[in-house]
């Protein structure tokens, strides 16, 4: 099949298709790329979120609306399969040299008497097989994908509980001693590692700091000593003379 003179007859023939829009001729020519990734052979095996991709079509009602009408324009033969796990099938007409369709398929028909030109190709069961078990092979890939970025984002976010050393080195180079790493390590472990004995801690660094400025705040403050002056006459050395009037 020739893919130049088919697209050519593909645009001839939308240009006097006043029934198509943008959206359309996107989703059509995404179907002709699978279709040539599959060296032109039908059926092939689509998935909707594929397509979508491919097409940029981001609404699932406009896909459903142009894939549907593609089908009833008959520029494509859609079979839905109804089954999420389980890619849809599509034949897609030639054209060539006439306004006629041509379509690769198992067998020859006749309808109102115009003959539909088909092409055998080898082993089309293995082939559609083959296409559909690609299609699961790439929806199971990517479902797990996209469970393992969810399951390592909730990893992410959750904290790893600290080992009694760790605290203590930290609480040691915020130059504290050992006994208040020890509290802390205690405190927290004995709760669950829970801020106000609910909300899960998620940075226990931040919490060990929170930790040094209460106790600093809380610390009873030395008192000093100091040595009040004692009054001067009790120590004086110079000595009066008590015979002497005032």
């Amino acid at each position: 099949m020739n893919y130049i003179t088919h697209l050519t007859g593909f645009f001839e023939r939308i240009s006097i298709d006043e029934r198509l829009n943008p959206t359309h001729i996107s989703l059509y020519m995404a179907l002709f790329q699978m279709w040539n990734m599959n060296r032109f052979t039908n059926p092939i095996s689509i998935s909707r979120s594929e397509m979508m991709r491919l097409s940029k079509i981001y609404s699932n009602a406009t896909y459903h609306k142009c894939i549907r009408e593609l089908h009833e324009y008959e520029y494509i033969q859609y079979l839905p399969s109804y089954n999420p796990f389980k890619g849809s099938l599509i034949n897609l007409f030639i054209f060539e040299t006439s306004t006629e369709q041509a379509l690769y398929s198992y067998h020859t028909k006749k309808q109102k008497g115009t003959v539909q030109a088909l092409v055998p190709y080898i082993n089309s069961i293995n082939n559609i097989n083959n296409i559909n078990e690609r299609t699961l092979t790439n929806f199971d890939s990517n479902f797990e994908k996209k469970n393992k970025k969810k399951l390592d984002s909730k990893k992410s976010k959750e904290m790893l509980i600290p080992l009694p050393d760790e605290v203590q080195e930290y609480f040691a180079s915020q130059n504290s001693n050992q006994k208040e790493g020890e509290k802390f390590f205690n405190y927290y472990s004995s709760n669950g590692w829970k801020i106000g004995g609910k909300a899960k801690m998620k940075n226990w660094q931040a919490a060990a700091r929170n930790w040094l400025l209460n106790v600093t705040r809380f610390e009873p403050k030395k008192v000093e000593k100091t040595t009040k002056p004692k009054p001067s006459h009790l120590h004086s050395a110079t000595k009066k003379n008590y015979d002497e009037p005032l």
